[in-house]
């Protein structure tokens, strides 16, 4: 299948939508799809977002993207995010009538408002209308397909997640703890994006022995820094040294009630290391019954139930999760069009692009 993909998040971006993205590509790749990639790297003029200024946003892509539509002549369409180059993808397949099929990865209505005082109900609305028009809207969990139907969404489809379990391997884990030797046990991890949304301060403010390590940067660091003096801050580590921090903690605390999956989940299992949550989206569907982590409205109590968790039964969890089934999966979800349907669209997309090129 040649497959066109549009995402305003990509690499060298650091989080669970870019990795997400990158290994269900490279797999495509490996099953022999030819996949067109159209990210903010591909010489658009961009600018920040604001708060997040890792994100580029593209601006003025519209002529270039529907050239390369044109050319590559896609049997599908995905596109991943609800930024400027996904809003300029969607307004090119609905004016030539081409089917496409959208992802929801991040919950937008929630961080917006965390940020800003605008209504999380604003922020659906906006959600609500760009997938509105999607064949299939890709959701990562059950939780999230309840909660996007009980806002109006339609036509949800699931797609999973899979982790690395080469890189991220119980092997790593080392005697004297690697990255936190010296550090006093047992060893509380926190993996993620240090901003408001994601609750850090939920983790450092619970009570426990031990030390408290934070891997990852992001705009609430120096406030944490500061509040929470007896914690670790590593930065961001990338890699064997990221998997080597999974590996040497004792438990992998996850505070965020606004993900969509967390991917960081998989990671700290496949290392062998137990996963605490809150009951939220995500951990609710991957946690339960797996032996491989706890969740509850207590933190603390999560905690220190993980801390006697079987390691080994973590990682044989964590084994079942790949991004083979992930890829089969997303290709499963695009639905492409049968030959004589796409003949009859792409015959339409040339006029139409023909008749706008003629000079008056």
């Amino acid at each position: 299948m040649r497959i066109m993909l549009v995402t305003d998040a990509w690499e060298p971006q650091v989080n669970g939508v870019v990795r997400t993205l990158s290994r269900t590509v490279q797999e495509l790749r490996e099953m022999g799809h030819d996949v067109m990639m159209v990210t903010p790297n591909d010489g658009y003029k961009t600018i920040p977002l604001p708060t997040y200024p890792e994100i580029k946003m593209a601006l003025f892509a519209k002529d270039d993207i529907e050239e390369r539509f044109e050319a590559f002549e896609p049997e599908a369409v995905h596109i991943a995010t609800e930024g400027t180059l996904g809003l300029t993808a969607r307004r090119i397949c609905i004016q030539h009538r081409f089917p496409f099929s959208t992802s929801y990865h991040t919950q937008y209505p929630e961080y917006v408002s965390a940020r800003f005082p605008i209504p999380v109900s604003w922020g659906y609305a906006y959600v609500r209308w760009f997938h509105n028009m999607a064949g299939r809207v890709m959701v990562a969990t059950p939780t999230m397909m309840e909660l996007l139907v009980s806002r109006g969404f339609k036509n949800l489809a699931m797609w999973s997640r899979g982790v690395d379990t080469d890189l991220f391997n119980p092997a790593l884990r080392q005697p004297d703890r690697g990255p936190f030797s010296g550090f006093q046990g047992p060893i509380h991890l926190y993996v993620g994006r240090v901003s408001v949304e994601k609750n850090v301060e939920a983790f450092l403010a619970c009570n426990l022995e031990g030390t408290k390590v934070v891997v990852g940067d992001g705009p609430a660091r120096a406030d944490l820094e500061t509040r929470f003096p007896e914690a670790k801050f590593l930065g961001a580590k990338f890699g064997t040294e990221l998997a080597s921090c999974y590996a040497n903690a004792d438990v992998f605390v996850f505070p965020s009630f606004t993900d969509t999956f967390g991917l960081v989940i998989l990671e700290a299992m496949a290392t062998g290391t137990p996963v605490a949550a809150f009951v939220a989206p995500g951990p609710k569907d991957i946690i339960p019954g797996s032996g491989a982590g706890a969740i509850g409205p207590d933190l603390t109590a999560s905690i220190k139930t993980c801390l006697t968790l079987d390691r080994a039964a973590v990682r044989q969890y964590a084994e079942g999760f790949s991004w083979r089934a992930c890829a089969e999966q997303f290709l499963t979800n695009l639905d492409p069009l049968p030959a004589m349907e796409r003949y009859k669209t792409w015959n339409r997309v040339k006029n139409a692009l023909r008749r706008r090129r003629k000079p008056a």
